[in-house]
């Protein structure tokens, strides 16, 4: 009798276990099947289209951007239009074949070609590319005083980079130039530099530029291209023009170009330098793009008249390497550093 209560109850027990069960799941259907529609209605309610065009709004702007690229070549129509943009891009990749010593159309430059400089014929990221010269010119500009136009900067490049003389701004060349540059900016708002445009800025360092350090540098990673002389590398197969640019010399850039600024040089070289380096694998160190921007430029270069430049003084970049001065730091000092005690200074004036 006491094995038969014992299962009977068991049974009773199990029973009502299962009965509880069944009735607290049914209950959590019940539930959901209120719970879901109403959370569906609320979403529905609440969150309208404007909300969801925000969220992809805000996660779109939350996305990385991307540096700048060039137009797609495929894309220059057919026509004499377009025939002057081909042109110019190849003035700028084969400059030294039209206007250099041996050039078919005149002889007004050094032998180098644009793209020595101005890489990719100004279309590299962070290679000192030509992405906002449409957006930005005219413009001001504290080195000359005034306000330049597309031709002026060209020419700056022919007199002080190419260590040549002005193009005819009404020339077939200059022309073909200007309209390769607009075409490059075409997408760039007015007024607009776009990410990656012209040359990185490095942070500064806090002792000047080595220059024995930089040339260990450069013996390590650049005489390879450039020479032991800093001579370049010339186009043996056409006999003009360079594969890899003097950096130094009487056929390498003079005083007035921009890279003969410490800042510029390095920024230059970090992101493009040596071959094969780019902004996202660059190969050096800030401090050996420093340290060899310093030794490039503390060699011999050609010279030029520089007593027009910066007309306003204080308002000359504190590594322009030429006085005088609206501070009391020395020319060594505003040529290889240390620049930030010169900007607080600027700062506190």
């Amino acid at each position: 009798m006491l094995h038969a209560g014992f299962r009977y109850g068991m049974q009773h027990l199990l029973l009502e276990r299962s009965a509880c069960y069944i009735m607290n799941r049914n209950l959590l259907i019940g539930l959901l099947a209120i719970a879901v529609p109403v959370a569906i209605w609320v979403n529905i309610k609440y969150h309208t289209p404007v909300d969801i065009q925000q969220k992809a709004t805000a996660l779109a702007s939350a996305a990385p951007e991307m540096p700048w690229q060039p137009p797609d070549s495929n894309t220059i129509p057919g026509t004499p239009a377009g025939e002057q943009i081909r042109y110019g891009r190849d003035l700028i990749a084969h400059t030294s074949r039209y206007l250099g010593p041996k050039g078919t159309v005149a002889h007004i430059s050094n032998g180098m070609n644009c793209q020595n400089c101005h890489l990719a014929a100004g279309t590299k990221p962070w290679g000192n590319n030509y992405s906002a010269v449409a957006s930005t010119y005219p413009k001001y500009r504290e080195r000359s005083g005034s306000i330049e136009s597309i031709e002026k900067r060209v020419n700056d490049c022919f007199e002080r980079s190419l260590n040549g003389k002005a193009l005819d701004s009404n020339s077939r060349e200059m022309q073909a130039i200007v309209a390769y540059m607009h075409w490059l900016g075409t997408g760039v708002a007015k007024g607009k530099k776009p990410l990656g445009s012209g040359i990185n800025s490095l942070k500064n360092l806090n002792r000047p530029a080595d220059q024995e350090k930089g040339k260990m540098v450069f013996i390590e990673k650049c005489q390879l291209c450039h020479g032991a002389n800093g001579g370049g590398m010339r186009d043996t197969v056409t006999g003009i023009g360079y594969i890899y640019p003097p950096l130094w010399g009487t056929e390498s850039y003079n005083i007035g170009a921009g890279l003969f600024r410490l800042s510029r040089m390095a920024g230059y070289v970090k992101d493009n330098m040596p071959f094969g380096a780019s902004y996202s694998n660059t190969q050096l160190t800030d401090e050996q793009a420093w340290d060899v921007a310093a030794f490039i430029n503390s060699q011999p270069h050609p010279h030029k008249d520089l007593s027009k430049d910066w007309p306003k003084k204080n308002t000359k970049p504190i590594d322009y390497p030429f006085g005088p001065y609206a501070d009391s730091f020395s020319v060594q000092q505003h040529k290889y550093g240390p620049y930030d005690p010169i900007a607080k200074a600027a700062k506190k004036k």
